[in-house]
C-alpha cells in the first residue's frame, strides 16, 4: 500500500496557501528561560503562534514552543539549524541543549555550534506546544507499544482495545485538534518558525521520524531549505503501515549484534554461541507467555528486547534483563516515565492522521500470520492492529516526496538499524533522486550521527557537510570500525 498519493496539483495548492503567510510573519521574538524540564545551560525558549488549520490561516491559532542555542561564534554564524529527535510524539525543546552538552556521549561538534543557532521545538500536539490527549488509561499504557499476538483471537482482542483508544482520541477535550496534528502541518509550522526567526532559509538535522519530517519540509519548501541531514531514515511514506511492519525485519537485521555480544560475555548465562542466544530468546518468550515474571510476559519481553537494541550501550542492560528473567532475580531499575498520555496520544495523532490504514481486522490477522513466520522475533507485533484502523480518514493526502529542488540533502544510515531498516533509507534515497547523497555505516543501532554511534567516517562526513556544504560526489559506504 503506497502512502504517497498526493497529486502535484494538491501539493502546489497547499504551497500557495503557505506562501501568503509571509505577510503574517512574526518579528521581535522574546527569548527567555525554558520550562524547568527543558532548562539546560545556554538554552533559551519562546513561543510561536501558528494556524491550527493552514487552509484557514486567519482562524484558530495554537502554540509551538521553540528553543535556541545561540551560535558559539557569531562571526562564523551561517544561519539556523532546526532539529528533531524523532517520534512522533517526542518533544524536541530540550534537544539542542542535549546535543551540545556533556550529557551526550558525543556532543555536536563546536564547528557546527559555531556555524548555527541550533533550534529545537516541541511539534504541534506535543509537550509545551498546544498538547493533545486521548485520556489513555494506566491499563492501556501498561500494554506498551506493539503488543505481540499469539493467535488470530489475540488480534481480535487487540482490535477491541485499539478501537476503544481511537474512540477516546476522537471524543477527548482536544478532539478539535485531531485532524490537524500531521507531519505536513508540522513542516508548515517549521516554516513559520523560520519566518519568526527572520531567516530566508533553514538547515536541518532530523533523526528517525525526523527524517520524514525533514523530507516533507524540503519537498514543500525546497527553496527555503539549506543543508539537510536525515539520520536513520523512514521510507518516503513516513511512519505508515509499511514502516511499522518493517520493525520485524529491523530486529532480524540487528539481533545478530546482540547474540554475538551475549555469547562473548558468558557471565550472563545466555549461551556461548550466537545460535544458543537466539534459541534462548524463543525459550524465554514462550516461558514468559505462559508464566509472566515480575509483570513481564512474552509480549513485553519481545518489546523490551527491541527497544534496548536501539544502541550498543543498551546491550549490557538487555543481557542483565534476560538473565534476571531467566533466573527470576530482580530486574534492573527502569527510569520513571513522564507525560505518557501525551506521548502516546500525539504519536497516534500523527501516524493515524498522515496516511490511511487497513480497516479490516482480517487483514491484520493475515499479516500477523505471515510476519510471525517471516520475522519470528517480533514480526507478529509489527503487523498487529492499532488504533489507526479505527481513525477518521486523513484530511489531506500524504506529501509525495520527490526530486525537485536543490541538491542539498545528505542521508546517513546504519546498516543494521532495528527501528528504521536500511530498506526504507534506500527507498527515500531513490525518491529524492539527484537531490540527495547517502552515507551508510557498517554498524548497528538506531542513530548514525553522534550520540551512541562511533563510526568516524560517517560522523566526519556529516559534520563536513553541515559546516562547509561539501558532500560526497556519490553515495559513500563507511566500513566497520574497531569494536563495532
Amino acid at each position: 500500500m503506497s502512502a504517497v498519493l498526493v497529486s502535484a496539483v494538491a501539493a502546489m495548492s497547499m504551497v500557495s496557501i503557505i506562501g501568503v503567510s509571509q505577510a503574517a510573519a512574526q518579528s521581535g521574538l522574546k527569548w527567555g528561560p525554558c520550562p524547568a524540564d527543558s532548562a539546560l545551560p545556554g538554552l533559551q525558549c519562546t513561543t510561536v503562534q501558528v494556524p491550527l488549520d493552514y487552509r484557514k490561516p486567519q482562524g484558530r491559532h495554537i502554540d509551538v514552543a521553540v528553543s535556541r542555542l545561540a551560535s558559539k561564534d557569531p562571526s562564523q554564524r551561517r544561519g539556523v539549524l532546526l532539529t528533531n529527535p524523532g517520534g512522533p510524539g517526542a518533544g524536541g525543546l530540550i534537544y539542542p541543549g542535549l546535543l551540545a552538552s556533556n550529557l551526550s556521549p558525543q556532543p555536536l561538534p563546536k564547528s557546527v555550534q559555531d556555524r548555527y543557532d541550533v533550534i529545537g521545538f516541541d511539534p504541534r500536539g506535543v509537550g509545551h506546544s498546544t498538547p493533545v490527549t486521548c485520556d489513555v488509561t494506566p491499563e492501556q499504557i501498561a500494554r506498551r507499544n506493539l503488543p505481540y499476538p499469539e493467535s488470530a483471537a489475540d488480534v481480535r482482542k487487540d482490535a477491541r482495545i485499539a478501537k476503544a483508544i481511537a474512540r477516546q482520541c476522537v471524543t477527548s477535550e482536544t478532539a478539535a485538534l485531531l485532524p490537524h496534528i500531521t507531519t505536513a502541518n508540522t513542516a508548515r509550522d517549521m516554516d513559520r518558525i523560520r519566518e519568526a526567526l527572520g531567516e530566508p532559509k533553514i538547515s536541518y538535522l532530523g533523526t528517525s521520524y525526523g527524517t520524514y519530517l525533514g523530507a516533507v519540509y524540503t519537498t514543500l519548501f525546497p527553496q527555503r531549505s539549506d543543508r539537510f541531514v536525515l539520520d536513520s531514515n523512514l521510507g518516503p511514506g513516513g511512519y505508515d503501515r509499511t514502516a511499522q511492519r518493517r520493525f520485524g525485519r529491523g530486529l532480524e537485521d540487528r539481533f545478530p549484534d546482540f547474540a554475538k555480544f551475549a555469547a562473548a560475555n558468558p557471565q550472563y548465562g545466555l549461551g556461548t554461541t550466537p545460535k544458543q542466544v537466539r534459541a534462548k530468546f524463543f525459550e524465554l518468550a514462550a516461558r514468559l507467555e505462559k508464566a509472566p515474571v515480575q509483570g513481564i510476559d512474552g509480549s513485553l519481553f519481545r518489546g523490551t528486547t527491541f527497544d534496548l537494541l536501539y544502541s550498543d550501550a543498551g546491550m549490557p542492560t538487555l543481557a542483565a534483563v534476560w538473565q534476571a528473567l531467566d533466573t527470576d532475580q530482580p530486574l534492573p531499575a527502569e527510569p520513571p516515565l513522564t507525560n505518557i498520555d501525551n506521548t502516546i496520544s500525539s504519536r497516534l495523532h500523527v501516524i493515524c492522521g498522515d496516511s490511511s490504514w487497513p480497516r479490516s481486522v482480517r487483514t491484520y490477522q493475515r499479516d500477523v500470520a505471515v510476519q510471525r513466520v517471516a520475522h519470528p522475533l517480533i514480526g507478529a507485533a509489527a503487523a498487529n492492529i492499532n488504533p489507526c484502523a479505527f481513525w477518521p480518514s486523513p484530511v489531506e493526502p500524504p506529501v509525495r516526496i520527490g526530486d525537485r529542488g536543490p541538491s542539498n540533502v545528505l542521508l546517513v544510515q546504519n546498516l543494521r538499524d532495528p527501528g528504521t531498516p536500511l530498506v526504507g533509507a534506500r527507498e527515500l534515497r531513490k525518491a529524492l533522486g539527484s537531490r540527495a547523497r547517502m552515507v551508510t555505516a557498517d554498524q548497528g543501532g538506531h542513530g548514525a550521527y553522534l550520540l551512541f554511534a562511533a563510526n568516524m567516517c560517517a560522523n566526519t562526513t556529516v559534520t563536513t557537510f553541515l559546516t562547509t556544504g561539501h558532500r560526497p560526489h556519490r553515495d559513500l559506504a563507511c566500513a566497520a570500525e574497531a569494536g563495532r
